[in-house]
């Protein structure tokens, strides 16, 4: 194949504009470096990104969530919590009432990793069923 038009790759991706977006992605993925799957044959990139697609050399889905992914702006991260709120206990009903008078920056707090938490929970048994319910 020497030349390679928008009808050789259309069954292969059914949206003209959609294979316009990603045969330029690949194009520039190939200028960044990327390896190329077929011979170059004296073609520029564009031109080889489109017989990559045409040849099927290249996956159409693949390279939709490649494009997508380089196009985000924004990536979600966990992130901690901002502080945890001490616990007042029941039979502490004379310090509850002077709670607003204690210095915060006292009180300590047990911090728990993840992968610790994910241990304890995998420990738990389920509660044994009882036919009264």
């Amino acid at each position: 194949m020497a030349r390679v038009t928008v009808e050789d790759c259309i069954d292969k991706v059914e949206n003209r504009f959609e294979l316009v977006l990603l045969a330029a992605h690949r194009a520039r993925m190939i200028s960044s470096g990327s390896p190329l799957t077929i011979d170059r044959d004296n073609d520029k990139n564009p031109v080889v990104a489109l017989r990559e697609i045409a040849e099927q050399t290249v996956s159409p889905e693949d390279m939709k969530e490649d494009l997508i992914h380089s196009l985000q702006k924004y990536v979600e991260v966990d992130e901690p919590e901002a502080e945890a709120v001490p616990v007042v206990a029941v039979g502490q009903q004379n310090q509850a009432t002077q709670v607003n008078n204690v210095d915060d920056s006292a009180v300590e707090f047990d911090r728990m990793s993840e992968e610790d938490l994910l241990r304890g929970l995998e420990g738990l048994v389920p509660p044994e069923r009882t036919d009264d319910i």
